[in-house]
């Protein structure tokens, strides 16, 4: 009697476990599904506010000089330069969201991807951010092999350097330290360390938050999504991310990276947003 007890004990749990795991993939494809119609509804109204906000300037180009230099003139193009601004910065907010749904539902292809080439070909795509720099690089010789999604990877090492560059721009002397770590059992660790504006660890809680950002935006550019596609890239990867700082003494990076490659199910499960 024990025995069909435990039984059907065992197919509850499997079923209420099913249960569960559908109710998962459900909002996740209700939460990929709305992401993907709000940055796709939103386009054409911010096309709208872009494209309307020139022909306003060009109609406030054809009045007569005396009346175009007056001030109520010049007081509405400093409205419509904020207004264009404004919409750009909803488009890149808007590619953000996009981004982030991308990296989240794209299916894992897992392979061995040497962590010293990724890191190569992430600096030379921030090249441009680089020039006319004298950034000091100080990367490992033992960087290790990764098993991971080589364009997942290589996004996740691109917006991690270009931070590094960014938020080193007001130093005289920009430094940028890449170095394996010690690790848990089953985990490679390297972390990522410049020398830049840091931030208040205070605030530390939001940083990888969507459209968070510890900075002003007059400081630097950029809208508040690049950390959150490295978290959504790392959990899919079972992988951690985490930052350290220090106002006016830097930022350090830490990724721990598990050795062994997930199983198919997991490498199929999307990361919360």
């Amino acid at each position: 009697m024990n025995g069909e007890n435990d039984l059907q004990t065992v197919e509850g749990l499997r079923a209420e476990l099913a249960r569960s795991q559908q109710q998962v993939a459900d909002m996740a494809a209700a939460q990929e599904e709305f992401l993907r119609a709000v940055s796709h509804d939103l386009r054409a109204p911010l096309r709208h506010v872009t494209s309307y906000g020139a022909l306003v300037r060009e109609v406030l180009g054809d009045l007569p000089p005396e009346v175009a230099q007056g001030a109520e003139v010049q007081e509405a193009l400093g409205f419509l330069a904020t207004m264009d601004q404004s919409a750009r910065r909803m488009g890149l907010m808007i590619d953000g969201l996009q981004a982030l749904v991308r990296a989240s539902r794209a299916p894992l292809r897992l392979q061995p991807v040497p962590l010293a080439d990724a890191m190569a070909q992430a600096r030379a795509m921030l090249a441009p951010a680089e020039a006319g720099r004298a950034v000091e690089w100080h990367v490992g010789a033992d960087l290790p092999t990764l098993h991971a999604d080589p364009v997942l990877l290589q996004e996740l090492l691109v917006q991690l350097l270009g931070n590094a560059l960014k938020f080193t721009r007001p130093v005289a002397q920009p430094r940028i330290t890449v170095r394996v770590e010690a690790a848990p059992a089953g985990c490679v660790a390297f972390t990522l360390q410049d020398n830049g504006v840091g931030f208040d660890l205070a605030r530390a809680g939001a940083l990888f938050g969507v459209f968070q950002r510890l900075h002003r935006e007059t400081e630097f550019d950029g809208v508040g999504t690049g950390l959150a596609l490295c978290r959504a890239i790392a959990r899919r990867h079972g992988a951690t991310v985490a930052a350290t700082a220090v106002p006016g003494a830097g930022c350090t990076v830490r990724v721990a990276w598990p050795v062994a490659a997930l199983p198919a199910e997991a490498a199929q499960e999307p990361a919360a947003l």
